[in-house]
């Protein structure tokens, strides 16, 4: 394929030394108010049912009697010393000296007092530390985890520690994205790739003959079962769906009555692109490690079979302006776009693809009839909730291959409703949109920890909000910045046209963890714009945004405990107008973490 490749778009990278693969079931439990009885309702892949979940994050502090017995008890102690965790109780005179040092009453303001974290089973508490002497012990004697709770500005240095912002001066109406990742399970299982593609005439037509366009995508890759298979994605999916559409530009550039292909040649080939991945992940694995006949062959090459991932891939061709949204699974792609109103509508460019969606479970009834179990709870089988990934190999192997390999090496045992696969596909369903650069379009693409948090609306209006705080127009011209500025001035909620959740069953899911945590202030009292990054921004009140309570405890939650309350985040927001043409990608350093220069370098 002969183009130049801008090398400005990162992928992200993962250390070269890493855990190998474990298949995790973490726990999904509500919080409450109370040691009410602990449901274990879910993971997001791994959990049994769908529940409503009704419970609040209110985040309780402990009475005083209840802190005062727990130190009198031996429980836990901050005390002066420097003994590991985990250590025998200080002695009687260190004992009275610091018996109250975890109280959430008032005490005695004269000392320095940081805030405590106590998770229990299904709640979380907060108490006072009293001193500047650290915790003797991450356990108490009820096998509750204490821990120091992040203050405000460590908070933010953990949403800010993997941000990255690019400027893209390629005159191609694309003008900036925005990226950020947090972590929940550890390893992190999500991942991303983006990639600009220059386009020689050699490979398509162009309207005037001599401008050479770009081709830009940005992918997001949810993973399952461990972190493999979506850092397959992230180094190589790209790459297939642009050699499949390389091949299709070509042939229609060839043929004197087309000079572009159609519509239907270009989706035929980005799923092309999708399923050969996945056909090389799934099944060309297998043929490998027969030929090999090692175990420890077998433990790197089916690795991105036995794990999972959901992949969104965006397109977009800036000689027509239109952008290509190809999803498989559950993570989402949003439009925002200013209305006649003055607010920005939310338009949703993918749908959320699960056992949950009628759609969906339609599909697999008909491609499998007479098995009534094939979507069970809203989980194909009753287990594994998305029903479009990249991976999840038992889904998709034969019988013969699933039994061959649990018996030679390490697969897993197949469910036994398992009787006509595959069950699950790497298709993705695609989207074409016509994008308006002149008009300040922006789309948000994010796995689906983000969409458990906030709604379509919310996540529009956010950035809505964002854009005008920043005074950053992004290319429109002084008339539009006026005219926001003004606008958002006399306005007391988010920007946006509220058109309410989706109850038809298509997919569009609402945000699970408002219900669990009981979120029921105003727009206005929960949001806030502390950031430069509009991807932080969103993940910030996505996890608590003004109430600074809960953000630091959801930061402050080690992985596995986090997984109860929230997922892995990826974010990236795309800003789309009419910017300068330098040539160029650069960094924005008020906007990102610390990274190399030579990323952004062509």
């Amino acid at each position: 394929m002969r183009r130049a490749a801008v090398q400005a778009f990162r992928s992200a990278r993962r250390p070269c030394l890493r855990k190998f693969a474990r298949n995790r079931t973490p726990a999904f439990v509500p919080l409450n108010h109370g040691l009410l009885g602990h449901r274990a309702v879910s993971s997001r892949r791994e959990r049994t049912s769908s529940v409503i979940l009704t419970s609040s994050m209110q985040l309780r502090s402990f009475a005083y009697a209840l802190v005062s017995a727990a130190v009198a008890s031996g429980a836990f102690y901050a005390y002066r010393g420097t003994s590991p965790a985990g250590t025998s109780a200080p002695s009687s005179a260190e004992h009275s000296s610091s018996s109250n040092a975890l109280d959430s009453s008032p005490g005695d303001h004269s000392k320095h007092t940081r805030r405590a974290l106590v998770v229990d089973q299904g709640s979380l508490f907060t108490g006072t530390i009293t001193g500047d002497s650290p915790l003797s012990k991450e356990t108490d004697d009820f096998g509750r985890k204490v821990l120091e709770m992040l203050t405000p500005e460590q908070a933010t240095q953990k949403l800010r520690k993997n941000e990255e912002s690019w400027l893209v001066g390629r005159g191609q109406g694309v003008v900036r994205y925005d990226v950020v990742q947090i972590p929940s399970n550890d390893p992190i299982e999500d991942d991303h790739a983006e990639k600009i593609i220059e386009v020689p005439q050699t490979t398509a037509a162009t309207e005037n003959g001599t401008t050479a366009s770009d081709w830009m995508f940005w992918g997001v890759f949810d993973g399952h079962s461990g972190w493999v298979t979506s850092a397959k994605l992230r180094e190589t999916l790209i790459s297939f769906v642009a050699r499949e559409l390389d091949s299709a530009f070509k042939s229609a550039l060839a043929d004197p009555s087309l000079r572009f292909p159609t519509p239907e040649s270009i989706d035929k080939a980005i799923k092309t692109g999708f399923l050969r991945l996945d056909h090389e992940i799934v099944h060309e694995s297998v043929a490998k490690v027969q030929k090999a006949q090692s175990k420890l062959a077998a433990a790197e090459l089916l690795a991105p079979a036995l794990s999972g991932s959901c992949a969104l891939l965006s397109f977009y061709d800036s000689r027509s302006k239109l952008l290509r949204v190809a999803c498989t699974g559950d993570s989402r792609a949003v439009l925002g776009r200013r209305g006649a109103s003055g607010k920005w509508t939310a338009t949703p460019l993918s749908t959320d693809q699960t056992g949950s969606s009628a759609s969906e479970a339609e599909r697999l009834r008909k491609d499998h009839p007479g098995e009534p179990s094939v979507v069970r709870n809203g989980r194909i089988l009753g287990g594994l909730e998305p029903s479009r990934a990249f991976g999840d190999a038992i889904y998709k192997w034969s019988l013969k291959t699933n039994e061959e390999l649990k018996r030679s090496y390490f697969g897993r045992s197949p469910s036994p409703l398992l009787k006509s696969p595959p069950y699950v596909t790497a298709e993705p369903v695609i989207t074409t949109t016509k994008v308006e650069p002149e008009n300040g379009d922006f789309v948000v693409m994010a796995t689906d920890g983000l969409w458990e948090m906030l709604t379509n609306e919310e996540v529009v209006g956010l950035v809505g909000q964002w854009l005008d705080a920043q005074g950053n127009t992004n290319g429109r011209n002084a008339r539009t910045e006026s005219w926001l500025k003004s606008w958002w001035s006399t306005q007391k909620t988010l920007p946006v046209e509220q058109k309410g959740h989706d109850s038809d069953g298509t997919g569009q899911r609402a945000p699970i963890r408002q219900q669990q945590w009981g979120t029921k202030t105003s727009l206005n009292e929960r949001f806030v714009v502390e950031d430069k990054n509009a991807a932080t921004h969103l993940v910030r009140n996505a996890l608590g945004g003004n109430d600074q309570d809960q953000l630091s405890a959801l930061l402050t939650l080690p992985s596995p405990f986090s997984r109860r309350y929230r997922d892995d985040l990826t974010v990236e927001v795309i800003f789309f107008g009419e910017g300068s043409t330098t040539g160029n990608v650069t960094l924005n350093k008020e906007a990102s973490a610390s990274s190399p220069e030579a990323k952004a370098k062509l």
